[in-house]
């Protein structure tokens, strides 16, 4: 009952709520604009493109969010940050009618990845401060669970509204839950102690991710191998699947939007019954086993490229790829949630948001060439898309055999 109390505090319960409002609009805007640019479009290498784009900022970003979150109060930056998504989002909404749509999805996505790389390190810098370090793996699976059902809500809702109404309810609905978010995150309390320095901003910078990057390839170089893996996986899955599942869906099924939104929201119910998972399975989980749930996630991929092989039926097509996705994404945050539980464990408390915004950025490097490729490839082989799907496993396969290698060496003595 003691671990229980202390996992349900009000102010971690209060980050919870607000992150689900905030995430909700997100999930929504995440899942229409692209697919707007895609319908108008009916461009593959175009949608990779502005994809891969619109990534860029959230890279570049959040190793700031993470300098951000360790010397400025966490509550105000998400505060600050959930502010600008909002005035984004009225200054689109403002313009949609005078300005060419699809360079205004651009700019307007650029600037909610920018902004969602710089907040995500608040958020999960501020774990450590609300939990003990034994509830950081079940926070770190709530908090994943919050975002799973964002995930899973705003798709399905979006196909609707997408469906039905375009674009207008969409940006309506966005609006009024980052209003919502901020109110709510002005009453949540996060423990903060001022940093007292007459350094420049250059030079607090430039300081904190050379220290950054120091402790993650020199004192835990651990760290930097599994970082590493982590890149190559979303080269090869994670960007195969932003790019491939919508166009499949939408251009090669020839499914609707509701479709689309369907599956994106079963994708999103896969990453909450991950988070359960994790929950759950957390006294078994073991880093130097996690080379076998990758091995899981790429075996998902050959039903979905046996149905577009033997070129099934649609609607059976659309339904074993739903499931294997659904699957791919229990994995994933299984995955996900015990890699961050991971490196909140092995990190210094005054690091931890700069460390983590370091490890997410280098993380991420891969997925905007990855993206870029696969939309090359699923407008170049739209009539083989099987031969991609299997590419992709086969690549998977080979990076699942290295990350054994690093895994396996993750040892007591190693991770002390």
């Amino acid at each position: 009952m003691e671990n229980k109390i202390k996992l349900l505090n009000k102010n971690f319960t209060l980050m919870v709520i607000g992150q689900i409002i905030s995430l909700f609009g997100n999930a929504i805007l995440r899942f229409a604009l692209p697919l707007y640019l895609l319908e108008k479009t009916g461009s593959a290498t175009l949608f990779g493109l502005v994809s891969a784009c619109s990534f860029i900022p959230m890279i570049l970003l959040t190793p700031f969010g993470g300098i951000i979150a360790d010397r400025v109060n966490k509550k105000y930056v998400m505060v600050a940050l959930d502010f600008v998504t909002a005035l984004v989002m009225i200054g689109f909404t403002i313009f949609i009618g005078s300005t060419n749509l699809v360079f205004l999805i651009i700019i307007t996505l650029m600037i909610l990845y920018g902004i969602q790389g710089a907040y995500q390190p608040s958020v999960q810098a501020s774990l450590p401060f609300l939990l003990d370090r034994e509830d950081l793996l079940k926070g770190n699976a709530i908090i994943n669970q919050v975002s799973a059902l964002a995930n899973l809500i705003g798709p399905i809702i979006g196909g609707l509204l997408y469906g039905l109404y375009g674009l207008t309810q969409i940006l309506i609905a966005s609006i009024i839950c980052f209003i919502v978010a901020i109110v709510i995150e002005m009453i949540m309390k996060i423990p903060y102690i001022k940093n007292e320095t007459t350094d420049s901003v250059i030079s607090i910078v430039k300081d904190d991710i050379k220290t950054s990057i120091r402790f993650i390839v020199k004192e835990k170089p651990v760290l930097f191998r599994t970082i590493i893996i982590i890149s190559l996986f979303n080269l090869v899955l994670t960007s195969m699947i932003i790019i491939g599942i919508p166009v499949i869906i939408t251009t090669t099924l020839n499914m609707s939007s509701q479709a689309y939104g369907l599956t994106q929201g079963v994708i999103a119910l896969g990453g909450l019954f991950g988070g359960v998972l994790t929950g759950v399975l957390v006294k078994k989980l073991q880093i130097s086993n996690s080379y076998i749930i990758l091995l899981f996630d790429i075996l998902a991929l050959i039903p979905i490229g046996l149905t577009l092989m033997f070129e099934v039926q649609a609607t059976i097509s659309y339904i074993v790829i739903t499931a294997s996705c659904f699957f791919i994404m229990i994995v994933s945050t299984i995955f996900s949630i015990q890699m961050i539980a991971f490196i909140q464990g092995e990190t210094p408390r005054h690091l931890i948001g700069k460390v983590i915004s370091i490890c997410l950025a280098i993380g991420m490097c891969a997925q905007p060439i990855g993206q870029l490729i696969y939309g090359y490839l699923f407008e170049a082989l739209k009539n083989n898309i099987s031969l991609i799907i299997f590419g992709s496993f086969l690549a998977g396969v080979i990076i699942v055999f290295i990350s054994k290698k690093v895994f396996n060496k993750l040892n007591i003595e190693e991770l002390n």
